[in-house]
């Protein structure tokens, strides 16, 4: 009998450590569903928000030029110096950064990807991003997953 509860344990231990936990896990939403979300609470945000006129791309990205700047606008390729600040629609703050350089198509979100280029050396935009073009369904620390996000970048250096 002994031998039985052992085998019985020992099962049981084995596949109670392979029990997976969902509680973590998202549920998946349609990206279009998602989207209609995101358009939604932006939406909401800017009528709440008249001061911002901000344009809405093919994308789904919204932007506001607050100032143009001069100079050559930068592609994906090119390095650029900024300082940002990041937000929620409910006006929190997550990041900021005074003098952030990197290769704008090397690892940036594609709202960054597609937004900077509206502005040239010197320019200020306002950026609405929806999730998809931010972190999406998996989110990243400390952003939840399918988040719309906004940030003001100031572009300071345009290289390339």
């Amino acid at each position: 009998m002994k031998k039985y509860l052992l085998f019985f344990a020992f099962f049981t231990l084995v596949f109670s450590a392979c029990k997976k936990n969902n509680s973590t896990i998202m549920p998946a939403v349609d990206p279009a569903v998602q989207a209609k979300i995101d358009d939604d609470k932006i939406q909401a945000y800017l009528k709440a928000n008249p001061s911002i006129t901000a344009t809405k791309d093919a994308s789904g990205l919204y932007y506001q030029v607050i100032t143009a700047g001069t100079g050559v606008n930068p592609t994906t390729k090119s390095t650029i110096t900024v300082a940002y600040t990041g937000k929620y629609l409910d006006g929190t703050s997550f990041q900021t950064a005074s003098n952030f350089t990197s290769v704008l198509g090397a690892g940036l979100i594609q709202g960054w990807q597609i937004g900077i280029p509206f502005v040239k050396t010197g320019g200020r935009i306002l950026l609405i991003i929806p999730s998809a073009l931010a972190y999406g369904p998996a989110g990243r620390d400390p952003i939840p997953p399918n988040t719309v996000l906004i940030f003001t970048i100031d572009l300071f250096a345009v290289q390339g």
